[in-house]
């Protein structure tokens, strides 16, 4: 068998694919042993046997089956069936932030509060485990309806041994997606939580604007503009938008980890005194079925 195909991967039933990454997809399946329905991801045909996205595959699982909290995915386990190498989660079906973005975020506007609460206690949770997420994006957050969210995607994930100790990134490789990195983890240097910080401010930026914070005409240009680059006024794309809260996401988005909050719990210290928006959007009218 050359690739997962409709019908079992193990003791795993697949149904369909719900999602394709760069690297992988993500099925709705059953679990016949345990009468649930669950998550399967596997990698697409031309990386199943390369060792690196393997190995991430392996280290996903090794980082997510530590974690425990009503807004991060929960891991159940790591398998491989005729070759193909798959890891399995619980089934949470929505979209991710980004898909969310794409649709029209005005009609999730009047939960963003919410949102942003719950995702910064996931992360918050993730840096009290020791971990550092390295990769925040929209696309790592999925979204319910009712504004229920679970973190994803642990591939790139470093661990901390104590609160503020940094940490080389294996051979200095530079990883993570250039839209929200942070200038430290550009250059390659010693990382810390604070990067998940900064790319955090990043998301806030993209879905309150529309758009990320900084684009550029190729990789090198966008990159030197998070090295560089001051960010955008948050005010001038969305006039709803507090001055407090635009600080703040400025203040996540600082070039200088130290002028960004020490930790999640910071800034959610913060976010929580303050109001986000001058005027709370309301809920979309449903349509009455006719």
């Amino acid at each position: 068998m050359a690739k997962a195909t409709p019908g079992y991967l193990g003791p795993y039933r697949l149904l369909n694919v719900v999602h394709t990454g760069q690297n992988c997809h993500i099925w709705q399946a059953y679990d016949d042993a345990n009468d649930r329905m669950v998550g399967v991801k596997t990698l697409l045909d031309k990386f199943v046997k390369d060792r690196e996205q393997v190995r991430f595959l392996r280290w996903e699982y090794a980082v997510g089956r530590t974690l425990k909290h009503p807004r991060i995915i929960e891991f159940f386990s790591l398998g491989i069936d005729r070759g193909i190498p798959y890891l399995v989660t619980e089934w949470f079906s929505a979209p991710n932030l980004k898909q969310r973005l794409n649709a029209g975020i005005e009609k999730i506007a009047y939960l963003l509060p919410k949102i942003v609460e719950r995702s910064a206690e996931a992360l918050g949770y993730l840096h009290k485990m020791g971990w550092v997420h390295r990769d925040v994006k929209p696309d790592n957050f999925l979204i319910s309806d009712e504004g229920e969210i679970k973190l994803i995607d642990f591939a790139l994930a470093h661990k901390q041994r104590s609160r503020f100790m940094k940490f080389f990134s294996g051979r200095n490789k530079v990883q993570g997606t250039r839209s929200y990195m942070a200038p430290e983890q550009i250059r390659g240097k010693t990382q810390d939580l604070r990067v998940d910080i900064y790319s955090f401010g990043c998301v806030l930026h993209e879905v309150l604007s529309g758009r990320p914070p900084f684009t550029g005409i190729n990789s090198n240009d966008l990159l030197m503009k998070h090295l560089r680059a001051p960010p955008p006024p948050l005010e001038a794309f969305n006039s709803n938008v507090t001055s407090e809260f635009a600080q703040l996401v400025r203040k996540c988005m600082s070039k200088n980890p130290a002028a960004r909050p020490n930790t999640m719990e910071e800034f959610l210290g913060e976010f929580r005194m303050m109001r986000m928006f001058k005027i709370q959007p309301k809920a979309p009218e449903m349509k009455n079925a006719e």
